[in-house]
């Protein structure tokens, strides 16, 4: 077998405690942006890093409000909520230069959510040759940049927007 060595990724595993309730209302509720991952808010949503990335600079866009159904929000939360995709991908455009993007809501834990009582918007960057065999074969993904390195570029540039 095979062994990969990241021994820098421990502070990350060492951080990751489960939280009771809901994430993203932790996060939008707390101080410490940068400890919860925000990168920015708006009236109705919050723009937020994904803890446990399919790759770097994967992020989320959710309601401020908890609620798991898209007909709860209302058309103001619902513009805001795309424009809060929008500005992501801009600001992960400017940051990382990605290819392209995968953008999806999973509604349901049938439909891949892993979070399903507050509803949120997966922005995913994808580069050409980030696909390899280690999910096939090892059902490993590999990260090539550290979560906090990420988070402190992206902020830079949600901030100076």
């Amino acid at each position: 077998m095979e062994r990969i060595w990241a021994p820098w990724r421990m502070a990350y595993i060492a951080s990751a405690a489960e939280e009771e309730g809901c994430f993203i209302c932790h996060a939008k509720d707390a101080a410490d942006d940068r400890q919860h991952l925000v990168l920015a808010r708006t009236t109705h949503t919050m723009t937020m890093m994904n803890r446990y990335p399919y790759i770097n600079g994967h992020l989320m866009v959710a309601p401020l409000r908890h609620t798991a159904e898209m007909d709860e929000l209302g058309d103001d939360e619902l513009l805001d909520l795309m424009h809060g995709v929008r500005l992501a991908c801009r600001m992960l455009q400017e940051v990382s230069r990605p290819a392209g993007f995968n953008i999806g809501v999973n509604l349901g834990r049938v439909a891949g959510a892993g979070l399903v009582d507050h509803l949120h918007i997966h922005v995913v960057p994808r580069w050409n040759g980030d696909t390899n065999f280690m999910p096939v074969l090892a059902d490993a993904r590999v990260i090539n940049q550290g979560l906090m390195e990420v988070y402190d570029q992206l902020h830079a540039a949600f901030t100076a927007v």
